[in-house]
């Protein structure tokens, strides 16, 4: 499947786009922002797990497991920042 339109010139975004005026029911927005914060939380300590593990004498091998650790952990905590954000728009 092509992510071309039928123009060719343009690439359509693999993301779903919310509309702006889509609301989330209350209680569900309540939910998915706790979960966003706890989720917030954890990453957040695997980013300092990270930082302190990439301080130590590492073989190369484990600094590259360490620099994936970090890189995936970043992703982690901008999707969750990315979510966060669409749930405050939606209250």
């Amino acid at each position: 499947m092509s992510l071309e339109n039928t123009h060719g010139d343009e690439h359509m975004s693999a993301q779903p786009k919310m509309e702006s005026t889509a609301k989330i029911p209350p209680e569900i927005n309540t939910k998915l922002r706790a979960l966003a914060h706890d989720l917030s939380n954890s990453v957040e300590t695997i980013m300092q797990a990270s930082y302190l593990l990439a301080q130590s004498k590492l073989d190369d091998n484990s600094k590259k497991w360490a620099e994936l650790i970090d890189k995936a952990s970043r992703d982690c905590a901008k999707i969750n920042r990315e979510i966060r954000d669409i749930l405050r728009a939606s209250i």
